[in-house]
């Protein structure tokens, strides 16, 4: 017996009380699905999840199922970017994750489907999936129409530079404006939003070719109506996500992230949804993995592909078929088979070329989107693991994005306690080349780790400093961010990592080979290990820790977030 139909048994309220929502009583009888979505007008990404909504929903009743739609909205970072609202959003995630729980959980229903495209939700999503444990898919919403000549909204921080250097014209500034973001869908550049649709499919929790699927197309609307009809197969057969989000799962999803470049945010989210499955990954996970797998394709912004190039080149099937030797094929996936029987299925009939045949209009061919194994775009992986007195829990790099002559670097700290800080001292001429910007008291429980987008852009759009000068934080980045920018800085400095005791003129060193972040001396002098321990031990005696409170949920994240190197979820 299903769980609706217990509950059913158990409360006389209950019938009456879905009856008066508009169900039959036919509807009583059947297998209840939940559609819970991040629909509402906050951003493109969230904007059309309402019809894919509705087109699962009739698959669902092609099958025999009941669907119920729930709504909670996420917050969009390019909109949160640059002011205070960049501090609601990883709380956002936790707070969504809770909410589909409370949700799925109340009724209850038999099976879920969530849907979002972007950068918060649908991690939140994959958290409540993983906590609630029913049969679940997670539908992507895809990814927006390139602008002309690729462009993307991140172009208006350099029409913003110049703007005020009076290098643009009016009618320029405006057509930027406007085809920025042309259609609904997640951004069109490897962030945090299609870096977390890849990992949904890599973690077989969504089906094959979902990710990075053009919003705009009409093929999105038919597999959410393939997806309504999925949905009541793993009910019949109890697939559940305890059987999914296994640590060979998880180990595919980065081996993923590393081929595609992802955002340094997965080393948030992966972490926080293994968690609540009951896996532990790690950093070393990480840069272990993205040590063996190469980056296979060159994705804006560290790039030159909008992501909608490398769905038509394959998408996230393309990918795992040229690392299929790397990969765990046996873990089962919500298709009700193995990823190594869908890669099979994949290759017997073809299913690549048919996205394939689309890059002809744009004159490429899909090995120049997706590289092969043996000659990849980048033989170095996309992401980094950085050690040191500086970071002894780990800090993160996304390198593929980093100037191959900043790999390297040694400079002189300037150290700011914000990031509106940093941004004046940029926007002021306060900062030389060879400068290492320090940004601090921005980790969970700082200020609840917003990220330092602004800050990088800021830096990437001077160009006497943008491969100069590095950046280091122990808050997070926007999966756009470019540039030497090291982040994640553990433990951060409201919880007395050393970052919290940097002084201007500390010398900083960078070195992403050596996987160190370190200080190396103060001005002129060169130190030891031991006398920077011990440099560091007599500041901790003299230097009182920043005392940051917070009101509202604000305050309720910050008091109760966890270690940046496991999610810094409040789970």
């Amino acid at each position: 017996m299903n769980c609706s139909q217990k509950s059913r048994m158990g409360n006389p309220e209950f019938d009456p009380m879905l009856l008066g929502t508009g169900w039959t009583p036919e509807d009583l009888e059947k297998p209840y699905i939940m559609l819970e979505s991040s629909y509402g007008d906050s951003h493109p990404g969230s904007k059309h999840l309402n019809q894919l909504v509705d087109e699962a929903a009739n698959g669902i009743y092609k099958r025999g199922g009941k669907p119920a739609k729930y709504t909670v909205t996420d917050i969009c970072d390019g909109v949160a970017c640059g002011h205070s609202g960049m501090n609601y959003s990883l709380l956002s995630r936790d707070i969504m994750s809770s909410m589909v729980e409370i949700h799925a959980k109340s009724v209850p229903y038999d099976g879920m489907i969530t849907f979002a495209s972007c950068d918060k939700s649908l991690p939140a999503h994959l958290m409540a999936i993983a906590r609630v444990d029913i049969p679940s898919i997670h539908f992507c919403g895809g990814t927006m129409l390139p602008g002309p000549e690729f462009i993307t909204p991140v172009k208006g921080y350099e029409v913003e530079e110049l703007k005020l250097k009076g290098e643009i014209s009016p009618e320029d500034e405006i057509f930027y404006k406007t085809h920025g973001c042309p259609t609904h869908g997640a951004c069109q550049y490897m962030g945090t939003a299609n870096t977390m649709q890849v990992t949904a499919e890599a973690l077989g929790l969504s089906l094959p070719f979902n990710g990075l699927m053009p919003a705009w197309s009409n093929f999105i609307k038919h597999y959410a109506d393939q997806t309504g009809q999925k949905i009541l197969e793993l009910l019949e057969k109890d697939i559940r996500p305890s059987r999914i989000l296994t640590k060979e799962a998880f180990e595919n999803a980065i081996m993923v992230h590393a081929a595609v470049s992802g955002s340094t945010n997965a080393l948030l989210h992966i972490p926080a949804i293994a968690k609540c499955a009951g896996v532990e990954i790690t950093m070393d996970d990480f840069d272990r993995i993205h040590r063996r797998i190469p980056v296979l394709t060159s994705l804006q912004m560290s790039g030159k592909w909008p992501v909608q190039m490398l769905w038509f080149a394959g998408g996230v099937p393309g990918i795992m078929l040229e690392i299929e030797k790397y990969l765990n094929l046996e873990v089962m996936t919500v298709t009700g088979k193995t990823l190594g029987e869908n890669l099979e299925e994949i290759k017997r009939f073809n299913k690549i070329k048919e996205p394939q045949r689309y890059l002809s209009n744009y004159m490429i061919k899909p090995e120049e989107v997706i590289t092969p194994l043996e000659d990849p775009y980048n033989p170095d992986g996309g992401l980094a693991i950085l050690y040191g007195n500086l970071a002894p829990e780990g800090s993160a790099v996304k390198h593929a994005a980093v100037p191959k002559l900043m790999h390297v670097h040694e400079g002189p700290a300037k150290v700011y306690d914000s990031e509106d800080a940093a941004i004046k001292a940029i926007f002021d001429d306060a900062i030389r080349p060879g400068d290492v910007i320090v940004i601090r008291y921005e980790g969970p429980k700082g200020s609840g780790m917003p990220e330092m987008f602004k800050a990088t852009e800021v830096l990437y759009n001077k160009e006497h400093l943008r491969e100069t000068t590095a950046l280091i934080t122990d808050g997070r980045f926007s999966g756009a961010s470019r540039g030497p920018a090291v982040g994640h800085m553990t433990p951060e400095a409201a919880n007395g990592g050393p970052i919290a005791y940097l002084m201007d003129g500390d010398i900083i060193k960078i070195d992403i080979p050596g996987r160190k972040l370190e200080i190396t001396g103060f001005g002129d002098k060169k130190m030891t290990d031991d006398e920077v321990r011990e440099l560091l031990d007599e500041r901790r005696r003299n230097i009182k820790i920043k005392e940051i409170k917070h009101e509202g949920v604000l305050g309720l994240f910050t008091r109760n977030a966890g270690n940046t190197k496991e999610g810094a979820s409040m789970f």
